[in-house]
Parts: C-alpha cells; structure tokens; sequence
C-alpha cells in the first residue's frame, strides 16, 4: 500500500504539475521576453507594439503597376472605352465589399457593408431567426451517477437496527447507489413546456429495515405538462418575445425575422449609395475628358498664334514687337499649364458626396472611378467614357415623384422595420403587467423489482422493475397551479413606458425622414430644371464665342500690320473665352446627368434605372411548410390574454415592388439641345 500511494502520489504531482502548464500557455498575456543588456532593462515588454499573427500575406495581384504622370514618355496610354452600363456590371461583379469613396474601410471597418452581412445577421446564434427558432426545439438530457458508501455509525438511530461489531466496534453501513435520469423535453409556441423523464434508482444496503432487500431497482416514468394562463402565455407572445424573455430582453422569431429585414435594407441602402458612386465618378471622369479637349485645343489655337507672332518678331514686321510677342508666348504656356492640370489633376477628398465637383483631372477621376468599379488602380490602360450625359428635357411629375419617395425609399422602409419592431415589443412589454399563473400536471408510472430488465417475462411482478413498470398497477398523478405576481410590477411598468417611449422615437424620426426626403427631392427636382436651361444657356453661349474667334481670326488675317497688335489683344481673349465656355458647356452637361441621378436616388429608383435588381436567397424548405401550416390555421387563439388575443401580428404587406409601371411620354414631349455645330475645315 505505502508503494502504491506513494506512486499515486507522484501521479498526483506530475499531472498538477502539467495543468498548470497548460494553463501557464493558456493566459492572455504575451510570453515574457529576455531584454537585451542595455538601459532599458526595467521597460516591459506589454508596452511595446507588436505584429499581428493573423495578419494576412499582401497578394502580388493587388500590387499595382505605378500611375501614369506629366513625366511618362509613353503618354498616351493605351484607352479602354468604358460605357456606363459597363462600369455598373463590373463594379458590382467587384462588390463583395460594399465598397464607398470616403475611405471608411479604413476609418471604420465595422460600419462597412458585405455581402455576408444579411446572412451574419440571419445566423446569429443569440439574437438570429435560427436561434430563435432553437428555443422551441425538443433537448435531450441524460444523468448517470454512482456511489459506494461504506461508513462505521456510531449512532444506534442512523444505524437502523444494523448490529454493531464485536468488542464494540461501531455497527457498518454498506451501500451501493446509482441513479439514472434521462429526459425529453419541449418548448412549444403557446407557451407550454412538456417533458418526458425516467429516474431510475438502484440502493443495495445492509440496512435491516428493508421489507424486501433484494428489490433493489426502481424507476418511474413521469409526464408533465406547464401551460402559462396569464403571462408568458399564446403563440404571438412566445414568437416576438420568445420563451426565455424578461421585461426589456425580448428575442423571439418574429423580432429576429425583422432584424434580418432591417440587415437586408441596410444593404440594399449600401448597393444603392455604391451604384451611385459609380455613376458619380463616371461623370466626373466625363468631364475631365471634355475639359481636357477644350483647354487641348485653346492651347493649340494659341501655339498657332504665337508662332506668327514669333515669325513676324524674327523678321522685324509690325505687329511682331517684343512685347507682342512676350503676349502671346505667355498666353500659350498659360494653357499649357491648363492642359497639364486637367490631365494630371489634383489630389481631392474622400467623400460619397452626391454634388458634382468638376475638379481634379483626367487621371484623379480615374483613380476614383477605378475605386468604385474595384479595379486596380493602375493597369497600363486609361478609363476613357464613351457614354454620353441625356440631353433631353425630362420632367418629373412632382406628385408622382413623392409619392415614390415616400414609398419606396429604403431609409423609410427600413423606419417602418424598426417601427413594427417597436411596437411588437411594446405588445410583449405588456403582457409582462399580468400575473404568473401556471397550470402543472403530471402522470407518473412507477416500477420496482429485483432486476432492472429481464428478457423473459416472469409471473413473479417484481422480477425487474420495467415488468413492474409496464404491468400499470402503481401510477400516480397531480395536478395543481401555481401563483406568483410582484406587488406594484414596477419592472415591468418600467418596460412599458421605455417600449413606449422607443416607439414614439422612432415614430418621430420616420416624421423627420419623410421632411428631409421631400426636402432633399425638391433640391434635386430643382437642380434638373436648373441645369438644363443653363446647359442651353451656355450652349449659345459657346456657339457665340465660337462666331466671335471664327470673326476675329478672318480679320487678324487680313489686317495690315498697324491692325495688328490692337487685334492681337482681341484674338487672345476670344481664345481663351472659347475655352472657357466649351468647358463650361460640358460641365453643365455633367451637372444635368448629376441631377437626375440625384432625382431617382432621393425617390428610391435609382437600382431600377440602372437595371440593378435584388433578390433574397431561399429559406430552409422547413421554414416554408411551417408557413403553409400556419397560414392554413384560421381559428383565432383563445382570449385568456387581453393583450395576445389576436392573430399572428402582421409584420410585412408581402415582397416589395422593385420595378415600377410608367406611362409612356407623350410624342414630342422631349426638347432636345441643339446639336454641337462641328469644327469647320481649314
């Protein structure tokens, strides 16, 4: 024996030894490090910044070729004619990111919109459909212990009549005890727990006070029933607050259902404001390209000019003096720098603003539409759009367009999913303000025998306790209520009067939407009607200007050289008016594009004008026989809840009409601009 323990107790000490070990490996801070010699000995090692493991290899498909600048020899690069149709396919082939122009991917990773958000929202374990639904699900739960006692009493009373041991030794109890428990239990939506259990119970002892010592196995199979008849109670209340729910903690299936309506609205809202980005920078890139051809051929008007000033100024005729000829050389490189800027552009902000800017160049807005589109963002090719911006008249009828807004923008639907959201937890808040009253029934079968089971059936009734069990003569039942109610329910009227107040919150901020909505609608219906009478406005204007440097250039060709140098102040200056209003022009012709975007985001049709649809993927096929057996069922749940006494609460009108039915415009109903006059032939 001395051995053996001794044995067991370097057993004891190795395995403590090794638990602590592995809970040594186990802790959250970092392993301790050996500084080097130095005066930093004391510093510790949890200050300094350190790697992450998980840090991901950077992929050599990402690293992207260097952009193309002022210096590259190899301008102009190679074009990739992109319409707008196009850029939308592939920015949302490029879209498992819900992808924005304000760099919040970096600024807030957490806010950002993926495709698995819907489904992370679905799927969560605590607060998802599916772990809603895991509260009605059947549990199985099983016990299994054993016991051997053997134990001196030196107590006449605790030894039951168990002789004492000879030359007054204390009287020994032997026992061997085990008990089995195995149980079923369910939750269903009315509220009422059900379960199904078999204890079973095996005492072999020596005490002499057992009227039958060898009938050491019992066991009983009991039935129970618990149905709530106040609080707690009806299917309504089980699926919005569920079964595990207090005042203020409600996580039922039909709450969850809304949350995942509420996930899938904030991603069509992320879809949207990406389809718009898209389309923004698309017609930035649009104008840039335009700019850049005007101040191209301004600057190339001017290097004509120049040159018959300089050729004058080389041969000593009038109206080719230093200071003429300073003039026009300066006017030249003036737009060359132009020319430069409006190809190279500048560095702009980050922002999903849904205003037109106009400013940057070629390759900045290049950048950024690569960004919207995923691309890299360089390739050794150059985005060049080939879309063109509408140049009809469209007129939107302002009843019609609220209408729209108001209905089918998804701020507002999503409102009107925390909307119901609230006041089904409102409707479950009250329920709380009744009392507990349970009704409990139970049916118990009992068995008892010398063998737990016996293969062969014997006429002895307590040869083993499942024949004893299944013979049906020992059963036994109860049935009772049960009571329970806090005096002055404060917590629950606390939770009645903060669902109450959540309810008017969000009430209050779908008021507050519909005034921003119509707001921002009126802005943009607006804009469209001021962009298109500018846009004609300054397409005479350039066809004047274009009138004014035709005139100018017949007369400085024909004058004689004292006309000259006074005619020379004028040629310049109708240049560079030219310039000015061709890319005046097509920056009017942007903004009128920009508008109308703007018009079908701020009345929610902005993913049907680009042909941009959403679907919702299929549910397990369960989900749809469990509402094909529902909807079936028209009889109404009883009225023992004064605040559950209806049907299923209504918590959708049915799919929501992506594709909306307009009426075809009226013949000749559209003013179109004049064409562009062409650029006549010398």
């Amino acid at each position: 024996m001395g051995t053996m323990g001794t044995a067991a107790g370097c057993a004891t000490r190795q395995l403590t030894w090794l638990l602590l070990m592995l809970a040594g490996c186990a802790t959250s801070h970092p392993p301790t490090k050996t500084p080097a010699p130095s005066a930093n000995r004391g510093r510790r090692v949890d200050l300094q910044i350190e790697d992450p493991a998980a840090c991901a290899p950077i992929d050599a498909a990402a690293m992207a070729a260097p952009p193309p600048n002022l210096l590259d020899a190899n301008l102009p690069p190679k074009f990739r004619d992109l319409t707008l149709e196009e850029a939308i396919q592939i920015t949302l082939a490029n879209s498992d990111v819900v992808r924005d122009l304000g760099g919040s991917v970096l600024r807030d990773p957490e806010g950002v919109h993926t495709i698995n958000d819907p489904s992370i929202v679905t799927s969560e374990p605590r607060l998802g459909v599916e772990g809603a639904l895991s509260e009605f699900d059947a549990s199985l739960a099983a016990t299994f212990f054993f016991q051997k006692n053997d134990r001196p009493l030196n107590n006449q009373f605790q030894a039951l009549g168990i002789p004492a041991g000879p030359n007054g030794a204390p009287a020994l109890f032997l026992q061997d005890i085990g008990t089995y428990n195995l149980e079923i239990g369910k939750r269903s939506a009315f509220g009422t727990q059900m379960a199904l259990r078999n204890v079973t119970d095996y005492n072999f002892n020596n005490a002499p006070a057992n009227n039958a010592p060898n009938l050491p196995w019992g066991t009983y199979v009991e039935g129970e029933l618990r149905q709530p008849l106040l609080q707690g109670y009806g299917a309504n209340f089980n699926r919005i607050a569920g079964p595990r729910s207090a005042p203020g903690i409600y996580a039922g299936v039909v709450l969850a259902r809304l949350n995942a309506d509420i996930s899938l609205a904030e991603f069509e809202s992320g879809v949207r404001d990406l389809v718009s980005n898209t389309e923004s920078a698309y017609w930035e890139l649009y104008f840039a390209f335009r700019d850049l051809d005007a101040k191209m051929a301004a600057r190339n008007r001017a290097l004509k000019t120049w040159q018959e000033v300089h050729a004058y100024f080389m041969t000593g005729r009038r109206g080719g003096d230093a200071d003429q000829e300073a003039q026009a050389r300066e006017q030249y490189f003036r737009l060359d720098a132009e020319v430069q800027i409006a190809l190279a552009g500048r560095p702009i902000e980050k922002s999903n603003s849904n205003l037109f800017q106009g400013t940057g160049g070629v390759y900045t807005h290049e950048r950024r539409l690569r960004r919207a589109m995923g691309l890299l963002a360089n390739d050794g090719e150059l985005l060049r759009p080939v879309s063109d911006p509408p140049q009809a008249r469209i007129e939107f009828a302002w009843n019609e367009a609220v209408s729209e807004a108001l209905t089918r923008r998804v701020e507002i639907r999503r409102q009107g999913w925390r909307i119901r959201k609230r006041e089904l937890e409102l409707s479950a808040a009250r329920n709380f303000l009744l009392p507990r009253m349970d009704a409990v029934a139970r049916q118990r079968f009992r068995g008892l025998g010398h063998d737990l089971l016996d293969s062969e059936r014997s006429d002895y009734a307590f040869d083993s306790a499942y024949q004893n069990l299944t013979g049906g003569n020992f059963q036994e039942w109860d049935v009772g209520m049960e009571f329970s109610m806090p005096l002055g329910f404060r917590q629950a009227n606390a939770a009645v009067r903060n669902a109450t107040l959540r309810l008017a919150r969000e009430r209050m901020i779908l008021a507050e939407q519909q005034h921003e909505i119509l707001s921002d609608l009126s802005n943009a219906v607006a804009e469209t009607r001021r962009a298109y009478v500018v846009a004609q406005t300054y397409y005479n204007r350039r066809h004047a200007a274009y009138q004014q440097l035709q005139a100018l250039e017949a007369i400085y060709q024909n004058a004689d050289e004292a006309e000259k140098p006074r005619l020379l102040d004028l040629l310049l200056d109708a240049q560079q008016r030219l310039a000015d209003s061709d890319s005046r022009y097509y920056r009017s012709l942007a903004e009128y594009a920009f508008a109308i975007k703007n018009v079908h985001f701020e009345k929610g049709s902005l993913l049907e004008a680009n042909q941009v649809y959403l679907a919702e993927g299929p549910w397990p096929s369960k989900a749809y026989f469990d509402a094909a057996r529902r909807d079936s069922l028209t009889r109404p749940a009883p009225g023992l809840n004064y605040v559950m006494r209806h049907r299923p609460p209504v918590v959708s009108h049915g799919p929501y009409a992506q594709v909306m039915g307009y009426a075809e415009p009226v013949e000749n109903s559209l003013e179109r601009l004049p064409p562009v006059p062409p650029t006549p032939k010398k």
